[in-house]
Parts: structure tokens; C-alpha cells; sequence
């Protein structure tokens, strides 16, 4: 599953290679994967404003809920989906929903890739997150219930995190916290950080090669592809 979340964009979208998974190293579907994405209530479709501003104070509730809520029901619709190989994973806002995926609905999701997440929206830019979540000084509670990091003991499955540690856009410090959450309560789990890199982790010879070698060689080692 691929997941992106957040109300500034959409991953279900009427476009050429909208199919195609960036990172992975080879043919996903020749492989035998599955690819699946859905938008969550308050993302950019044209669904009018109830949709729109129904995640309004709501994220890392609503939006997690109704992805949990579509890959359960499709794990319950097509039997041939395997419910004991189930991976979600994305970037940036879409790492933030892997996390929460992955703590916040541990019987569903089995493996996450979480590629540069904001695991506190305290520590996000206010132009962004209280444009969509309020402010912290009047309903500090909110954010809270949205943090990856407030559900990071719940972690069963397994998890690859992925920051770079000059993220432009995304401070590092998100990862440092999670981390320490994730070390409090002896949850195991692989860090890649990456030296320097920004927000799109893409500085540095052999950088994107080393990447998309790490995300294909977790996804095939926890996630098997093709059909048992």
C-alpha cells in the first residue's frame, strides 16, 4: 500500500505511471505485489467540502482510520490478498501515516517503510500544520492524539525508517524522538539515516542506487512477493 495522507495532495490520480513505485528496484507486479493506494477524507478530490475540511484538527486520526479501514476491507473482499503480508509505506507526510499505520493498526499492517516522517507535527512548520490542525497554544490535545510517537510502543511489525539528517523540510529531530520512543519501549526496528542528505535524499553519489537497494531488499526479505 502506498500512502500519502495529507490533506495537500492525493496519490489516487487519472495519470500516466501513477502505477509505478518509484523506489522499488524492478517490476512490482511482474514480481507478484499487489499495489494498492487510496485517498483518505480531507485530501484535495473532488468530493465538496465536507470531505475537504473533515480532517480539520483530525490528522493522524481520520486519515489513519480510513486507510486502515480500506485495506481491511479489501483484505475481507479478495481472499486471495494475504493477510499475513500486508507492507504500507511513504514519504514525507505518507512516512507519518506508515508510522501511524503501522502503531495505530498493528493486526493489519505487517510492514512499513517510512521514508522521511514527521513523527511530532509540533515540530512541523506552522504554515503547514496549523493551517490544518489549529493552534498547539489552544488545542495542544489534538496534535498529540495525531503523533506517531504517542502510539510508537505499539509497534508489532516490521519497520525501516529512513531520514535524512539535513532534511530541509522535515527536522531531523523528528527522527531522534521517535527513535528514542521506539528504544523506551525495546521495539526493534531498522534506522537508515542518511549523512547530510535533504528532504528529497537524493544528494551524493550512489545515494538513489543505495536507496532503492534498501527499500527492495526489505520489502522482498519481510513482505514475500507472489502468491503461496
Amino acid at each position: 500500500m502506498y500512502v500519502y495522507g495529507e490533506p495537500a495532495s492525493s496519490t489516487v490520480q487519472n495519470s500516466y505511471g501513477g502505477q509505478r513505485n518509484f523506489l522499488y528496484d524492478g517490476d512490482m507486479r511482474a514480481d507478484g505485489y499487489i499495489q494498492v493506494s487510496v485517498d483518505n477524507r480531507g485530501t484535495p478530490m473532488l468530493k465538496g467540502a465536507k470531505w475537504r475540511k473533515s480532517i480539520y484538527r483530525k490528522i493522524g486520526i481520520i486519515n489513519i482510520r480510513d486507510q486502515a479501514m480500506a485495506m481491511k476491507k479489501l483484505l475481507e473482499e479478495r481472499p486471495y490478498f494475504d493477510k499475513d503480508r500486508v507492507a504500507v509505506w511513504g514519504w514525507s507526510g505518507g512516512g507519518s501515516s506508515t508510522l501511524n499505520l503501522m502503531f495505530q493498526y498493528p493486526e493489519i499492517f505487517k510492514t512499513g517503510i517510512s521514508i522521511a516522517a514527521v513523527g511530532n507535527q509540533l515540530n512541523y512548520d506552522n504554515i503547514y500544520q496549523e493551517r490544518y490542525m489549529g493552534l498547539p497554544q489552544e488545542n495542544r490535545e489534538d496534535f498529540v492524539k495525531g503523533l506517531p510517537i504517542t502510539y510508537a510502543k505499539n509497534l508489532k511489525g516490521n519497520l525501516l525508517y529512513i531520514h535524512g539528517t539535513g532534511d530541509d523540510n522535515v527536522h531531523y529531530d523528528n527522527a531522534e524522538q521517535l527513535l528514542n520512543e521506539l528504544i523506551k519501549y525495546n521495539k526493534q526496528f531498522q534506522f537508515m539515516p542518511y549523512p547530510n542528505r535533504t528532504h528529497s535524499i537524493s544528494e551524493g553519489e550512489g545515494t538513489w542506487q543505495h536507496l532503492t537497494t534498501l527499500y527492495t531488499t526489505y520489502l522482498k526479505q519481510h513482505c514475500e512477493p507472489g502468491a503461496k
